[in-house]
């Protein structure tokens, strides 16, 4: 609760004490009108302390973003509706729309009264120029008395959020390759010669009609088996994002971190447009237990616009996590830091004989880590010295052609 000094503004402060002056004045020289207008100096303000509202109105707040999901530097639109759902009118409101810094200047506009009922319709503009979770709120009240004695603050608390993706850039029309190992490897696209209606054997479970038992295979296994229509296995990538924060150079936005992002983001619309089923492994996906899930690109767009470095993200951790997708085959795409050479090699253990895993190894030297250069440069080789495909990669490398390098073999 705000004290009632607090309420004052500049001007109601020097009549208060003006006030209070002048009738100690007026008492001590004994001059009745002047100790008169004095208690109007002090009335004054007290008066319209009286009378500013205390509390916040029943306003209820909704915003629509136009589009729902943003690219970087794209003009967004967000409309905002009041409605008074009180059932008394509101005053006349200056309204601020508290927003992060990176999305623009704070609007602020003239919420007129509104009766019980009345709705009132106001729109600005955004824009960011980096990809994150934004959020929109809460709305901040402001109210003068006509004197300008008082300022008052209430506070709507309803916020909203706004969404802008990654930078996703085009990786060209070339075809990645399966992997040889596994079942996840080139086995799904040989399967595919042979159409929707290719079945697979299993074990007869309870349940299952005997119209499908399989006898042949019955006969050979001594045990019930049957036909078990499925759409052939399609090709699986997982791809894994460090976010350690000590491995990127820089505070706030840090473009080594950036440019990582925007890697994965890019080669997951790039998978998913040629069919591939996309895992994301990150730290909150970890945390979530969601990187055994498939993701769709909307999805996997959406959580890497989310994802930002952290103190406590640990590579041994992602690699154990990714251990279980290599052994069957699944394609690996990284962009990790040349950092620590210890979580390097674990990472670099995850892939398996046979198996392909790329790399985009970003050097935090280009990325402003220059002092860094000796120690980090010898780095850029663990995961190579274990057959993945790298490239090393600065601020300035081109996307494609950074994609292009470790993904060849690419068909078309």
């Amino acid at each position: 609760m705000r004290s009632p000094w607090s309420v004052l503004t500049a001007r109601g402060r020097i009549f208060a004490v003006l006030g209070l002056v002048v009738v100690a004045a007026g008492i001590l020289l004994g001059y009745e009108d002047v100790t008169r207008i004095g208690l109007v100096l002090v009335a004054l303000p007290l008066l319209t302390l009286l009378l500013m509202p205390r509390r916040t109105p029943q306003v209820r707040v909704l915003r629509e973003v136009q589009p729902s999901r943003l690219v970087p530097d794209a003009r967004g639109e967000v409309r905002v509706r009041f409605t008074n759902v009180g059932r008394r009118p509101t005053r006349l409101y200056l309204a601020e729309e508290h927003l992060d810094l990176q999305l623009g200047d704070r609007p602020r506009f003239v919420l007129p009264r509104m009766a019980a009922g009345e709705e009132r319709r106001f729109r600005y503009a955004v824009r960011s120029r980096h990809r994150g979770a934004f959020s929109l709120g809460p709305i901040v009240l402001r109210q003068r008395d006509p004197f300008g004695l008082t300022f008052m603050t209430l506070q709507l608390s309803s916020s909203s959020e706004i969404l802008v993706l990654p930078r996703v850039h085009s990786l060209g029309d070339g075809r990645v390759r399966g992997t040889s190992a596994g079942s996840e490897g080139e086995m799904p696209q040989m399967l595919a010669l042979h159409g929707e209606d290719d079945v697979s054997i299993r074990i007869w479970r309870e349940g299952d009609e005997l119209r499908r038992v399989h006898w042949p295979a019955t006969a050979h296994r001594g045990e019930l088996m049957v036909r078990q229509e499925e759409r052939p296995a399609r090709r699986r990538a997982l791809l894994v994002l460090d976010s350690r924060a000590a491995a990127y150079p820089g505070t706030g936005v840090r473009p080594g971190y950036e440019w990582a992002v925007s890697a994965l983001a890019s080669v997951a619309r790039h998978l998913a447009a040629d069919g591939w089923v996309v895992h994301l492994l990150t730290d909150t996906t970890l945390r979530d237990g969601t990187t055994e899930r498939a993701v769709e690109l909307d999805a996997a767009l959406d959580a890497l616009a989310r994802v930002q470095p952290e103190q406590d993200s640990r590579l041994d951790r992602l690699a154990a996590a990714a251990a279980p997708f290599t052994t069957s085959g699944v394609l690996v795409v990284a962009a990790v830091v040349a950092h620590d050479e210890d979580g390097l090699r674990e990472l670099a253990s995850t892939r398996q004989p046979g198996s392909r895993a790329l790399a985009f190894v970003i050097d935090p030297a280009r990325f402003g880590g220059a002092a860094q250069r000796e120690p980090e440069a010898p780095l850029t080789g663990v995961l190579a010295d274990s057959g993945w495909r790298t490239v090393v990669v600065g601020p300035h490398t081109d996307m494609p052609r950074a994609w292009a390098a470790i993904s060849g073999g690419m068909r078309s």
